[in-house]
């Protein structure tokens, strides 16, 4: 099969997945509306301790393929998505991500209707197992819950409004080739994505914002929804504490490869910083405590703790 002979490629990085979750996102994938002779499926196995292809049935896809990566980490699995990858549309999908059945059909007819895009995201609808408590909602963003009802886009690659996430992200073949190869040539000199237990979450944004570097933009579409299935675990105040220290570090580091710069705080910095936390009570002073901290320690040049 040649490079762009089918229309779409969907590509499932996964490592050690959760065997209840990922067997809904495969089987949301199998009654999607869009026929599976014009899309292709990648699994790449990042270095699971028990092989996926051992442990999932893949057969009824006849364009299924598993891929091992034993690379450890989602930017590794990414790039090697994509340079297997066969379709014009590239989509990536979560292990635990639970797309609508038009999804993707939906998705190839935005890439024909909207030709100025080159990556695009849409609606996360959250698949709680528990009802959370009330406070966790301020950073429900951080995990990738994300509801809208108004499309918008731009062309500014470090725009939040309108930056694409990296749950069911539709991405142009050329913006994703222009992606493999400024990695490839030594231009992202760090790993802007998880490894491992990390929750460093940059990699997703880098990505999308290589369409703004072949001159198309970047978007949201409201049309596009799936389910991002979130275990109790990851709605606790350590979690989302972590999480919170892991954005932040990573945004330093990719202003950094796009040529932002952010000096160290300065003596009034430090105290408006302190103020703001003494401003806040219980799980929130904590959490805005770890985002301050990956800051500093992106801009100092330290590693992520």
């Amino acid at each position: 099969m040649s490079s762009g002979a089918i229309p779409l490629s969907v590509i499932i990085c996964t490592h050690n997945p959760r065997s209840d979750y990922f067997g809904r996102t495969l089987d949301a994938l199998r009654v999607q509306t869009l026929p599976a002779g014009k899309w292709e499926m990648l699994v790449i196995d990042n270095a699971s301790k028990q092989p996926v292809q051992e442990s999932f049935d893949f057969t009824w896809h006849p364009g299924a393929r598993v891929i091992r990566e034993d690379k450890l980490g989602l930017t590794p699995a990414r790039l090697r998505g994509i340079a297997e990858a066969h379709g014009g549309l590239l989509i990536f999908v979560d292990d635990d991500n639970v797309l609508d059945p038009d999804f993707l059909e939906t998705a190839l007819r935005i890439a024909a209707e909207r030709p100025f895009l080159g990556s695009w995201s849409g609606q996360c609808r959250p698949g709680f197992e528990e009802q959370p408590a009330e406070w966790t909602r301020r950073y429900w963003g951080n995990l990738v819950i994300r509801q809208f009802q108004t499309d918008t886009w731009s062309n500014l690659p470090r725009l939040a409004d309108t930056m694409p996430c990296g749950a069911g992200l539709c991405i142009r073949r050329n913006v994703a080739q222009h992606y493999l190869a400024l990695n490839q040539a030594g231009q992202r000199s760090v790993q802007l994505d998880r490894t491992g237990t990390s929750l460093l979450s940059g990699g997703d944004n880098d990505l999308a914002a290589c369409a703004c570097d072949v001159g198309l933009g970047v978007g949201l579409v409201s049309a596009l929804k799936l389910t991002h299935l979130i275990p109790p675990v990851r709605l606790t105040e350590d979690y989302l504490t972590r999480l919170a220290e892991g954005i932040a570090y990573s945004s330093i580091l990719l202003d950094r490869e796009r040529g932002i710069t952010h000096p160290p705080r300065g003596a009034v910095g430090r105290l408006a910083d302190y103020v703001r936390t003494l401003l806040l009570a219980g799980p929130h002073r904590r959490v805005l405590r770890a985002a301050y901290r990956g800051r500093d320690r992106a801009i100092a040049g330290l590693p992520a703790s």
